[in-house]
């Protein structure tokens, strides 16, 4: 795609027509009952919300949830932000060497955000976690495979190397916040954070698009998780280096309760400190990511004169947020 103009570089009003992945795609219904087709459309530097207006049941049914289509359209600020005015739109298959302009990425280079993931589990002192740490660091298919996964599909880090870079913003914001509360077993909690979201790595398909795998869907990166544990906690002890019960009983939790409260997907509600700091960390980073995402990153197309300060509600925070810094406003 040597002509291709990335959505980052996309201005007011103007005309596109291409290849993109979609996100999300649902049929909606307007104030007097008409259908609309309501999505994201991404490329590798970014996303817009999109809205066709004469959509029909019979289009979208047509349609992939999360996949790649075919869109003429064009930018249309709202509310201080672009959005994408859809006018045509079918399923597309893009070409192998097409993809890395489709599906979004992380800015930062992966192999150093592993290493500096490595680095940071070489504190760990307590051997039988250390020796855990090693075996998923040494499991090179899993490997491969967390340092492209998106931590989402939609909501945050949702682009290739997501995953990765959430577990590093993680590790790095343990190493800040342990010596405040120094009661808390650190060794605990860097294991946890490091492998509590790796079954992500199974559950989601990212290779043609974002979505969930088969055994994501019927299975989920929880309960993945929990049996993964098990079986490195088994490859451990064949090794010398045997968790014990409590320990592991303990490990099994903090990946159970890791999403905080039921409604949200947690087995169980965090019970011990370090599970209720992992939870916690968890939900910072992924709502910080949103908000900033959705209010500081792209300000060469957001502006006053775009409608206004405040984003579309965001529903994952339950709220509009406003976009400025405001000590960059005058009165």
């Amino acid at each position: 795609m040597p002509d291709r103009i990335l959505i980052k570089d996309y201005q007011p009003n103007q005309i596109v027509d291409g290849i993109f992945a979609i996100q999300n795609c649902q049929l909606g219904q307007t104030r007097a009952g008409k259908p609309f087709i309501k999505c994201l459309i991404a490329d590798s530097s970014g996303r817009l919300p999109g809205r066709m207006w004469n959509a029909s049941e019979e289009l979208f049914s047509t349609l992939p949830t999360d996949g790649f289509v075919w869109i003429e359209a064009q930018t249309q600020p709202y509310q201080g932000e672009l959005q994408l005015i859809i006018q045509q739109i079918q399923p597309a298959k893009p070409r192998e060497q097409d993809l890395e302009d489709l599906l979004p990425h992380t800015k930062y280079n992966i192999e150093e955000m592993f290493d500096e993931v490595k680095q940071r589990l070489t504190v760990i002192e307590h051997a039988g976690l250390k020796a855990l740490a090693d075996q998923y660091l040494e499991d090179e298919s899993l490997m491969t495979k967390f340092k492209r996964a998106p931590a989402a599909t939609v909501l945050h880090h949702a682009y290739i190397g997501g995953l990765l870079e959430h577990t590093l913003s993680l590790l790095r914001l343990a190493e800040v916040f342990c010596p405040l509360y120094p009661k808390l077993n650190r060794d605990i909690i860097f294991v946890g954070l490091f492998l509590h979201d790796l079954g992500k790595c199974e559950e989601l398909e990212w290779e043609e698009g974002f979505a969930y795998t088969d055994h994501g869907q019927l299975i989920g990166h929880i309960a993945m998780g929990v049996m993964w544990l098990q079986r490195k906690a088994d490859d451990c002890a064949a090794l010398g280096h045997p968790l014990s019960k409590p320990l592991l009983q303990v490990l099994h939790h903090i990946i159970l309760s890791h999403h905080g409260v039921p409604e949200f997907g947690a087995v169980k509600i965090p019970a011990t400190p370090e599970a209720l700091a992992i939870s916690m960390l968890d939900n910072l980073d992924a709502k910080m990511q949103m908000a900033i995402s959705a209010t500081r990153e792209s300000e060469e197309t957001k502006n006053a004169a775009m409608g206004g300060h405040f984003t579309e509600k965001l529903w994952a925070l339950d709220t509009k947020m406003y976009r400025p810094d405001p000590t960059t406003l005058g009165d």
